[in-house]
């Protein structure tokens, strides 16, 4: 099996008013996040030896840049704009969107909003 990755980059703020009144996260702030894309292939790779050109990647840089760089991601999500609802809308964004030749696959998607912590979503994750 071969892995790669590639990372995406953003700044954005959000406030999650779910939590308790005084908790930090509750008032609007922002984040530099990181994205980071993680492919898959237990097949052969293509020439000149890639699981996948990453220029396929993209199109989920522009779709970033477009749609979550210097916004309010409450407007931008319909879920509270956690680091585990972004992975989890961002790794379903790449399978639906991304052209990607079989059996090269979408493994996970890992969200950072701080250099510290970060939030991963893909299938058989444990």
């Amino acid at each position: 099996m071969h892995r790669i990755g590639k990372q995406f980059r953003f700044e954005a703020a959000h406030s999650l008013p779910d939590l308790p009144e005084g908790h930090q996260c509750a008032r609007v702030h922002g984040h530099s996040y990181i994205v980071e894309v993680h492919l898959v292939t237990d097949g052969e790779l293509t020439l000149p030896g890639f699981v996948v050109d990453f220029a396929e990647l993209g199109p989920f840089g522009a779709h970033v840049r477009d749609h979550f760089d210097h916004r309010d991601l409450n407007a931008v999500l319909d879920a509270p704009p956690t680091s585990e609802h972004l992975a989890a809308y961002f790794y379903r964004w790449c399978c639906d969107h991304l052209r990607l030749p079989a059996p090269v696959r979408v493994e996970k998607v890992r969200v950072s909003e701080t250099a510290s912590t970060f939030a991963e979503y893909g299938p058989g994750l444990s």
